[in-house]
């Protein structure tokens, strides 16, 4: 897939992201669209996946540690085919399936409930480990948070993968600076992110999170990197794509008004209509 093609099918999950959280009146905006386009990385062109099949024993894994960003999860397993985009628009509404955290039991492509915070990770270390075991060819993959990384129960499981040597895990850390309440260096700093995963024998790779270019090499180089995890720490905008949202801590957890939506939908659709010029 082109870097075209990639850039117009991120600028949908944006979309996707917006409805859901606007139709919902409440959710996390900034936090998913800085994920946007790792996500459709992932999905569209670096995992081993069937919609058609979603629970494919041979299938590659995603766990959403950072569970708040389930937004963007949604609109990229819609787009990929999982489940119906119109029903993105039942986001947190009651009897839907898209709720606020990714649930497995019941949405169509996700291997695992998140959502407390720290526990992700080691959700998709026994994944990898029991991989491991099998003698199965399936990689994991993990998505964390910036301020999510303040919790302890990270560290212990960055410690299990690298003593165990888990090449087939590969943590990604959403860098975009910012958490609830703050930056994130002003809360409880976690810097410096590459040099701590380092100690814990990963192998760490640093990029622009909006460089699909920069994504497909960090992920090309995770997968042939052996004896050892990899961790690709990329630096992102917190609600990327959305003028008034990006770099504004106050976007981190709350939807739209009527008046907010059309703009953010106005500013997505010009971005998807330049890209289909060129």
């Amino acid at each position: 897939m082109t870097d075209l093609e990639l850039k117009k099918i991120a600028v949908r999950v944006r979309k996707g992201i917006i409805e859901g959280v606007y139709a919902g009146k409440s959710g996390h905006p900034g936090g998913s669209l800085s994920a946007a386009d790792m996500m459709t990385y992932l999905y569209f062109e670096e995992m081993n996946i069937d919609p058609q099949n979603p629970d494919w024993s041979e299938r590659d894994r995603f766990v959403l540690s950072k569970g708040h960003g389930a937004p963007a999860y949604y609109a990229t397993l819609a787009i990929r085919g999982y489940f119906p985009v119109e029903d993105l628009k039942t986001l947190r509404h009651v009897g839907s399936y898209l709720q606020g955290h990714p649930c497995s039991q019941s949405t169509p492509g996700v291997d695992a409930s998140s959502g407390s915070l720290g526990q992700g990770i080691s959700v998709a270390c026994g994944m990898a480990m029991s991989a491991k075991i099998s003698k199965d060819s399936y990689r994991v993959y993990t998505m964390l948070g910036d301020g999510e990384i303040e919790e302890g129960e990270v560290w212990e499981a960055a410690m299990f993968a690298g003593f165990r040597k888990l090449d087939n895990l590969c943590v990604i850390v959403d860098n975009n600076g910012l958490q609830i309440d703050g930056p994130v260096d002003e809360v409880n700093s976690p810097y410096p992110i590459a040099d701590k995963f380092r100690a814990f024998n990963f192998h760490v790779i640093e990029i622009d999170g909006h460089d699909f270019l920069q994504i497909k090499k960090a992920l090309d180089e995770a997968r042939e990197t052996k004896g050892m995890p990899t961790a690709i720490i990329m630096k992102t905008v917190k609600g990327k794509g959305v003028s008034f949202m990006e770099n504004a801590v106050g976007w981190h957890g709350k939807a739209p008004n009527e008046e907010e939506y059309k703009i953010a939908m106005k500013e997505l659709c010009e971005a998807e209509d330049e890209l289909c010029r060129m």
